[in-house]
């Protein structure tokens, strides 16, 4: 994935294509800092500060997204939605995401609120991008159900605390890199971030208890392929 050799370079940025990708790869993979990506690049002889990794990460992760959602095959015909509270600067704000039977993220949107009026920005949102499931299935908030029906009265929704496992497991990375960043920043500073990390953990987390090994290893493979087709095609 990383070759310092590679003279494939963005015009305006000293280093290449393949140095950027890396350093956005290893940042929303793992569970590391900015200055732990920083470590890596200059074990592997590619000095540059974690100011401007950070550059990266905002620059060209939300062009990485995009070309993963693209790629990435229909979703599944029932959805899993569930909202979870993240702190900012002591005000708390809620961040609605929706997953598919398979467990992908298929978007998310932080809100100061989980009202109705919150409720029906998220679906909006939702359906704009992601077309109409069959099945929503939610927690017993009734914000869920009074947005729904003023949108889509026809979609099954199922409403109970023990079905959406699913979705509030999709919480706990967003929990682990929370922690490790010192809480986010801002609304805008977690939409951005998270909208791409939810992104990147599609593709390259497989799902590897259903695999076996050598299936596994096929689909990392393909995600590294993917990865490396998608930083080719990085642009200013």
């Amino acid at each position: 994935m990383l070759n310092v050799e590679d003279l494939s370079r963005i015009k305006g940025f000293r280093f290449p294509r393949s140095v950027i990708g890396y350093a956005v790869w290893a940042y929303h993979r793992f569970a590391l800092s900015l200055r732990d990506v920083e470590d890596l690049l200059a074990e592997r002889g590619v000095t540059v500060s974690h100011e401007t990794i950070r550059g990266w990460v905002a620059r060209f992760g939300h062009q990485f997204a995009a070309s993963i959602r693209r790629g990435r095959p229909a979703p599944a015909d029932k959805w899993h939605l569930d909202e979870v509270v993240i702190r900012m600067n002591g005000k708390a704000h809620w961040l609605w995401r929706a997953v598919d039977a398979n467990g992908d993220v298929l978007d998310i949107l932080v809100q100061p609120r989980r009202n109705k009026d919150a409720a029906k920005r998220f679906f909006l949102k939702l359906f704009r991008r992601g077309g109409l499931p069959r099945v929503l299935v939610t927690d017993k908030l009734g914000s869920y159900a009074a947005a729904k029906a003023e949108i889509t009265p026809g979609i099954e929704h199922r409403q109970h605390k023990g079905l959406n496992n699913r979705s509030e497991a999709s919480h706990r990375h967003t929990r682990r890199r929370e922690k490790i960043m010192g809480r986010f920043k801002s609304p805008g500073h977690a939409q951005r971030f998270l909208s791409v990390h939810d992104q990147a953990a599609a593709l390259f987390r497989p799902k590897r208890h259903r695999l076996s090994a050598k299936s596994y290893r096929h689909a990392r493979s393909d995600a590294f392929d993917l990865w490396n087709e998608y930083t080719a095609k990085l642009t200013a």
